[in-house]
């Protein structure tokens, strides 16, 4: 059967602050755990009002502490910005005082203009992205090749085991790369809209699984989905519940137009433009969305085109109780 995770953005809903927000996540980490969920992960946003998930680390290691069994990942780490290196001591850290709990997700945004030129600044250049992920597999295997221009160089503390690596992709390349890597590789069905994102998907996991070699991060290949779900008790409070991330996914000003994710009243006050009314009508590629009973089909659906051992699921919906509730449907239904 398909295991589930859960990505979250430690959102900042209307009415509620920074500090709740992120109560709030580690509350809804723990009720995952205890539906029987597989992993929990914190995506990486700078600068957006609405989400507290500037920093996934520090947010992983609050969650791994409150609770026992579930993985806690990061969905992702946006690695152009970050010395490997740094990045390798931080998930050992992590890995060393939660073994075999910990996944390293990692991809490859920049973010908008100005978040890209801050987290750069004085720096001449980035690292080839292929480049950066090899580095940082070596170093958290302790598998530096002589020739390497750090060979000399050990990610301290060393352990015993590793983290669970995980490409977050949208592309043919990455998950090849990935493949070549012997780690894991999510399919992002929510960043983009449109419907060739399927075909483009269904051939990129085709190709990971054919080129799988495996390692110390996984000994086989291993496949999730990430979509937007937005699931309630009947179909017309899912659709409500869509109303606000529809506004949401509006993306207006570098999604720094609202200062907290929107309530479904404030959804319903806004007045789109026709344009605006065309980019909801795309962006509802990017999620799914109904009652329990035409979620599960969706995205059974979904699960059997992807050939995918998981489902990587994005609740981002007004309000905890109706993410709560989400997690609680979307259990009963799958585990």
């Amino acid at each position: 059967m398909v295991k589930l995770g859960v990505l979250d953005y430690a959102q900042i809903d209307e009415g509620r602050n920074a500090q709740t927000a992120l109560q709030d996540t580690v509350h809804l980490a723990q009720l995952a755990e205890s539906l029987g969920y597989e992993r929990f992960w914190i995506a990486e946003h700078h600068n957006v009002p609405a989400f507290a998930s500037s920093s996934p680390e520090l947010i992983m290691m609050r969650i791994a502490d409150a609770t026992e069994r579930i993985r806690i990942g990061s969905g992702g780490v946006m690695l152009p910005h970050y010395s490997p290196y740094k990045v390798a001591e931080n998930f050992r850290i992590l890995e060393a005082f939660h073994p075999n709990r910990i996944d390293l997700g990692i991809g490859n945004t920049v973010g908008t203009p100005i978040v890209n030129r801050v987290l750069n600044e004085n720096k001449q250049g980035k690292l080839n992205y292929r480049k950066s992920i090899a580095d940082l597999t070596n170093y958290l295997s302790d598998q530096m090749d002589e020739n390497h221009r750090f060979y000399d160089i050990t990610a301290n503390p060393v352990i015993s085991t590793v983290p669970q690596m995980w490409v977050l992709s949208t592309s043919i390349k990455n998950a090849k790369m990935a493949a070549q890597l012997g780690i894991g590789y999510t399919f992002g069905l929510f960043p983009i809209a449109g419907i060739d994102k399927l075909r483009i998907g269904i051939q990129a996991v085709g190709v990971y699984r054919s080129e799988f070699k495996p390692s110390a991060f996984m000994p086989e290949p291993k496949v999730s989905i990430a979509p937007f779900v937005v699931v309630a008790e009947t179909n017309e409070e899912a659709e409500a519940y869509a109303e606000a991330l529809d506004l949401w996914l509006l993306g207006n000003e570098n999604f720094g137009q609202l200062s907290a994710f929107p309530s479904v009243e404030t959804a319903r006050h806004y007045e789109y433009t026709r344009e605006e009314e065309k980019i909801i009508q795309a962006n509802r590629t990017r999620m799914v969305v109904g009652d329990i009973e035409h979620v599960t089909t969706q995205l059974n659906a979904l699960v059997t085109q992807f050939k995918a051992d998981e489902l990587l699921l994005i609740p981002l919906m007004p309000g905890l109780e109706a993410r709560k509730k989400a997690l609680e449907l979307l259990a009963n239904a799958f585990i």
